[in-house]
């Protein structure tokens, strides 16, 4: 397995860097299917109003200097949904990376997908590759797809090649052993973690990675989470304090 980043380091190993504007956002995007059906409109013009949402949010993250934005597109449990709806979403998502990926290119963004690959059919996979190698040496933002993803797939996937790697270590595995081999190795874990459409749960993303993340839940479907609800989500973030197992007397002394 090939690795293009060195392993971030654990919130719960280390204590990581705080600033105003999180490095990194994860945003489960929710309520598209809502959105719609308040407007008796079919569950697909939601998803469709929701990448022009994404695009917009893409931009303002670049702008912040945010450097990792990470979207749940898809999940392992999404595929339960009924059939027109799935290839409609794929179908969808093939689109906008076709449409997508130059303008991230031009503005030095570069675009990594995490998720279980082989469920998709090949042209699909293709134009994945394609994008990521076309951003591949890109500086600014770091946009991360999750699509077929699953927290507990992403840890037994990285547990099954830890031990295929490190055949010899048979026991006392540590966190710097599992952490170059999860999706999202090259990336700091979240500051904050937004979800859309009023649900209040983390619906099996990034379960290792959101250890330590700041939640943010809002009833704004993803359609309509506009500038202000994201900058909303900002500034609800700016007023926690992180304190990473220590005492707000220990912040208040810089320790």
């Amino acid at each position: 397995m090939k690795f293009f980043f060195k392993p971030s380091a654990s919130s719960t190993q280390s204590i990581p860097e705080s600033s105003e504007i999180p490095q990194h956002i994860a945003v489960i995007m929710d309520g598209n299917g809502r959105w719609a059906r308040k407007r008796f409109l079919p569950r697909v013009a939601g998803h469709k109003r929701g990448v022009e949402i994404v695009r917009d949010l893409v931009k303002q993250c670049a702008l912040m200097d945010v450097k990792f934005l990470t979207l749940f597109a898809f999940s392992s449990e999404n595929w339960r949904r009924p059939d027109d709806e799935v290839s409609f979403l794929m179908g969808l998502f093939m689109d906008a990376l076709k449409r997508e990926v130059v303008k991230l290119h031009d503005n030095n963004i570069r675009l990594i997908l995490i998720g279980d690959r082989t469920r998709f059919n090949a042209e699909l996979v293709a134009q994945i590759e394609a994008s990521e190698q076309l951003t591949a040496q890109n500086t600014g933002l770091t946009l991360t797809i999750a699509a077929n993803y699953g927290g507990r797939w992403d840890i037994l996937q990285a547990t099954n090649l830890m031990v295929k790697t490190l055949p010899s270590k048979q026991s006392a595995f540590t966190e710097e052993d599992i952490a170059p081999y999860l999706s999202m190795h090259y990336a700091s874990e979240p500051d904050l973690f937004i979800r859309t459409g009023g649900e209040k749960r983390v619906s099996n993303f990034l379960l290792w990675q959101l250890a330590y993340t700041e939640f943010y839940f809002t009833d704004t479907l993803w359609p309509d989470f506009d500038s202000k609800a994201f900058n909303d989500a900002i500034g609800s973030y700016q007023k926690r304090e992180r304190r990473f197992g220590r005492t707000s007397e220990q912040l208040m002394a810089g320790k």
